[in-house]
């Protein structure tokens, strides 16, 4: 996504309402993606957005919190600010109260000057999950849930269900009222420039594409290490783990990306069919299989580079006899044709050394050992997806050291995003509020799989729940996590990447 002044002419006049409009994701992702979107000409000539809250403020009010006193709004000139300040919109509403919602339809009349052409209308849900039925029915109430005077969509984040019994009660829901392709489930990490780009590297690669299958890769790894604890979300976090945080979303979807055939059109419906039948094909999880490769941690206190972390258990609104999880890792199979057999790692944890996330695909060594079985080991080829910090790609293989004799030694060809630096690289909610508003929803998650993804972690939520001698390990903050997850890994001399700040460094001692 570039600069494209003239894109708006191809978007019809829009509103975009915003439900949670005082909450925290408002101020330091959805306000500046959309300026970011409005300084860039992707905004329609006209264009409003509508932000709904339980607090009294008047437009000029809101407009100074989100716009002029918020320092994530970024670049920019002053008048640029000034005149994407005098978009916005403010209404005082109880959600949970029907008939206000009749205050709601009015002031979208107003908004588009009851005028007679179609009204265009992005409902961002940024609320606690409980209210979000209550929001799509009070919509429909209204008929603003209606196709007949322009399009309606409505954008759902994170955590869509808590289990699979309140995720199809809330999918059955919000299809009594929507129809699928009105709804947009977001998964910000879908909306990395590095994430799309696993596509694009396998499907636009010859040299790629022909190894991607259990001929030639040994394992695939995705890791997502937080480096901070819980912040302010004691409340929250405590009654979901990174399981439900994680694991069930964000790493599965990403699975799904590395996983899939390819589609046979580059659009969202034959995307999202390859990617739902990688989902139907993970294998299930037996009690047994749960209780050998899914391991679960909690961070501890522990000194860090000069400063004592308090455990997760002394964190404030934390239970002190908490079984929540910071940390899960966990080994499973794809049963299909291309995978089968091939394990899949993944592994996300709080309090660990550094912030990153990527994909590893390690390939399979040489069934000859012409340099010796266990150089040839050490020395595994890696293709590494560096989804953030230091975004790029890493391709690891054998080449021979200076010197007397043939000793392999592994070394790095990379390519870093930071070196376009004539390129623009939008931020994950710009780039999907953007295709929201154009109505392509390939980068969102569609109904079935977000259930099929609960299908096959419910499982552990269940075991974990009813079975008390399944270990929750501690481990120290700052470390990689329990050393039990280190056994996950298969084969002699495998383990873990350990991934530094910096992507073309890696191992437990590096720079981070």
């Amino acid at each position: 996504m570039g600069d494209n002044s003239n894109s708006a002419n191809n978007i019809m006049d829009q509103a975009l309402v915003i439900f949670g409009a005082s909450g925290d994701l408002t101020f330091r992702k959805l306000i500046p993606a959309v300026f970011n979107l409005f300084c860039r000409g992707y905004l329609p000539s006209h264009y409003a957005i509508l932000g709904i809250g339980r607090t009294e403020w008047s437009d000029e009010a809101y407009r100074d919190k989100v716009v002029t006193e918020n320092p994530y709004l970024t670049g920019g000139t002053r008048e640029k600010k000034e005149q994407f300040a005098a978009l916005i919109h403010y209404l005082p509403l109880e959600t949970s109260t029907p008939t206000a919602y009749k205050l709601l339809k009015d002031k979208l009349q107003d908004l588009f000057q009851k005028k007679p052409g179609p009204q265009n209308i992005i409902f961002y849900l940024s609320t606690p999950p409980l209210l979000y039925g209550t929001i799509v029915e009070n919509l429909a109430l209204q008929g603003l849930n209606k196709d007949d005077n322009g399009w309606k969509r409505i954008i759902i984040e994170k955590p869509f269900g808590y289990d699979l019994a309140s995720a199809k009660a809330l999918n059955r829901k919000i299809l009594d009222y929507f129809y699928e392709d009105q709804i947009y489930r977001i998964d910000h990490y879908l909306g990395k420039e590095t994430v799309q780009n696993l596509m694009v590297t396998r499907f636009a690669n010859s040299i790629f594409e022909p190894l991607w299958n259990r001929n030639y890769i040994h394992r695939v790894e995705i890791t997502a290490a937080e480096q901070g604890g819980i912040d302010n979300r004691g409340g929250y976090y405590d009654g979901s783990g990174a399981l439900r945080d994680m694991v069930q979303n964000h790493l599965l979807q990403l699975v799904s990306l590395v996983a899939m055939e390819p589609p046979t059109r580059l659009d969202a419906g034959a995307i999202h069919n390859e990617k739902h039948k990688i989902f139907e094909s993970l294998r299930p999880l037996t009690r047994d299989s749960i209780t050998r490769d899914v391991i679960r941690g909690q961070y501890v206190s522990a000194h860090v580079r000069g400063k004592q972390i308090a455990g997760y258990r002394e964190e404030a609104g934390i239970n002190p006899d908490s079984r929540t999880e910071t940390y899960a890792a966990m080994k499973f199979h794809i049963d299909n044709w291309r995978w089968a057999d091939v394990p899949f790692y993944v592994r996300t944890g709080k309090r660990l050394p550094t912030r990153v996330s990527e994909v590893v695909i390690h390939f399979k060594p040489n069934h000859h050992h012409l340099f010796g079985k266990k150089q040839l080991t050490n020395n595994q080829n890696m293709l590494v997806f560096r989804i953030h910090p230091n975004e790029g790609i890493l391709l690891k293989f054998g080449l021979k050291a200076p010197g007397a004799g043939y000793r392999p030694e592994q070394v790095n060809m990379d390519f870093h995003y930071d070196e376009l630096s004539e390129k623009y690289v939008p931020d994950a909610y710009e780039r999907l509020i953007l295709d929201a508003m154009q109505g392509d929803s390939t980068l969102y998650a569609r109904g079935d799989s977000m259930e099929a993804a609960w299908q096959f972690v419910n499982p552990i939520l269940d075991a974990w729940q009813e079975d008390p001698s399944i270990p929750l390990y501690g481990y120290p903050a700052g470390s990689w996590g329990p050393e039990h997850a280190d056994k996950l890994i298969e084969g002699e001399n495998m383990a873990w990447r350990y991934p530094c700040k910096n992507l073309s460094e890696d191992g437990l001692y590096c720079e981070l």
